[in-house]
């Protein structure tokens, strides 16, 4: 069942519901109400029919029935009962012949009104004294009220709720197609949408409500699948060359090779040169399947207090042995002196792997240029800033740098694989860490680093 259908539904089931209870409250008030008054009808006439029969003077035994004539009508099958309250009398004869039940004696003789309903016959019976005799005065009728009005009320009621039910039915369905219009005009525009058109947007309007905030969600995460697809479809381009590569430079090789009868000394070039290919595709693969690892978010890393000015100082070790041609200097004039402001929880490979390719990459596209390593915290963060003097980064081209094996348009003349960058990322996310990048052409490019500070106030 569709949302827009249940919705209709409900609200007219509720509708109903609350219709049938009102109503028949109504009803069952005017019953209660209608019986009361009719009993009171039929006690007054049971009073003045016992003054009527009862009265010793015949003069205001006259005067009675004359004001019951004039201002009581006649109620249908009215009837007048006298019975005398004798010593030990039980009244089973009088029950017997009103089919009355003998509780409705027993307590009129103790004083008190009694009432009694016998189909559409309504009985009413007072305890009268006069002259020291004690009498039960029974009147009864039938009530017309209950037998005829109620039942053309009944018949109203009925007409009425199924009309105005029928009417809130209508204005339900009506209601929940206004209210979902807006949905399946949504829907209709996003059935639209396809890989090929992912550039489409909704249209949404400047009214603050919750359907055109879902229209800017919406459109919000087409931009990140449109972002995602090109990232996808440029990741897919550069890997494959960057695969094909080596794969084409083995095969020619070994096209060469089997070409004609070589030498000894040819063949262990033609091989020599097959591995450096083959080491430089396992390079690629391995880094590809590191990144895929740092990049699961899902996946558990063992976690260590890591102090971050002796990470900097393995990284420059490790950076300077690589290449004998790479400088790096640490500044360390923004260093706290409290030690435990320079203590992370992290993975020590890990964090050195990332640094590591950051400081790299600063080295190669400066060429070999000094890189500068500084190191600082705050209150809550310790902060290290990686600053070369390189080739920079074209404005441009900033938004793709987290993209692996994408390459910038002025590293031609640098050998690599465009993996550090994203590799780095991934690993300061497993960190809840931040990097930053800023860049200029020509002047060089700065990486901000931001891991968050560990409470070590234990450790």
């Amino acid at each position: 069942m569709k949302t827009q259908t249940r919705i209709a539904l409900t609200f007219f089931l509720v509708t109903l519901t609350l219709m049938i209870v009102l109503g028949s409250g109504v009803y069952f008030f005017v019953i209660k109400y209608t019986f009361n008054d009719f009993y009171k009808r039929l006690e007054t006439r049971a009073v003045l029919a016992a003054r009527i029969r009862l009265e010793n003077e015949p003069a205001s035994a006259t005067a009675f029935q004359e004001m019951r004539d004039r201002i009581l009508e006649k109620l249908p099958q009215e009837e007048d009962y006298f019975f005398e309250i004798t010593s030990g009398k039980d009244f089973q004869q009088e029950s017997q012949s009103l089919k009355l039940p003998v509780s409705f004696f027993d307590e009129i003789a103790r004083g008190k009104t009694s009432r009694y309903q016998k189909g559409q016959i309504f009985f009413s019976g007072i305890l009268y004294r006069q002259d020291h005799r004690s009498f039960i005065v029974i009147v009864s009728a039938e009530n017309y009220y209950y037998s005829h009005h109620l039942t053309n009320l009944r018949s109203i009621m009925g007409i009425a709720i199924v009309v105005v039910a029928l009417l809130v039915l209508s204005v339900s369905i009506w209601f929940s197609r206004y209210v979902f219009l807006p949905v399946r005009q949504i829907t209709n525009q996003v059935k639209d949408i396809n890989s090929q058109n992912l550039h489409l947007r909704l249209q949404a309007s400047s009214v603050h409500d919750d359907v055109n905030e879902l229209k800017n969600t919406f459109n919000t995460m087409l931009d990140r699948l449109e972002t995602s697809f090109a990232t996808q479809n440029n990741f897919i381009s550069n890997a494959s060359h960057e695969l094909g590569t080596p794969l084409t430079a083995i095969i020619g090789e070994a096209d060469v090779a089997l070409a004609k009868t070589r030498s000894h000394e040819e063949y262990r070039e033609t091989i020599g040169i097959i591995l450096n290919e083959a080491e430089r595709l396992e390079r690629i693969t391995k880094s590809l399947l590191f990144l895929a690892q740092t990049g699961f978010d899902g996946k558990k890393v063992k976690m260590e207090i890591v102090r971050v000015d002796q990470l900097v100082w393995d990284v420059k070790e490790t950076i300077e042995k690589m290449n004998p041609k790479n400088k790096v200097n640490i500044d360390l004039s923004l260093m706290p002196d409290n030690h435990l402001k320079l203590k992370i929880k992290g993975n020590s490979q890990l964090l050195h792997l990332a640094i590591s390719n950051i400081v790299s990459n600063g080295c190669k596209y400066s060429s070999h240029q000094p890189v500068k390593l500084s190191i600082g915290s705050t209150d809550d963060s310790v902060i290290v800033v990686v600053q070369d003097t390189g080739i920079g980064i074209p404005p441009s081209e900033m938004a793709y740098i987290y993209d692996p094996f994408y390459r910038a348009s002025n590293t031609h003349n640098f050998e690599g694989y465009g993996i550090g960058l994203p590799l780095a990322r991934n690993i300061m996310r497993q960190h809840r860490a931040t990097i930053v990048v800023t860049s200029a052409v020509n002047e060089g490019t700065t990486v901000r680093l931001t891991f968050p500070l560990e409470n070590i106030g234990q450790h």
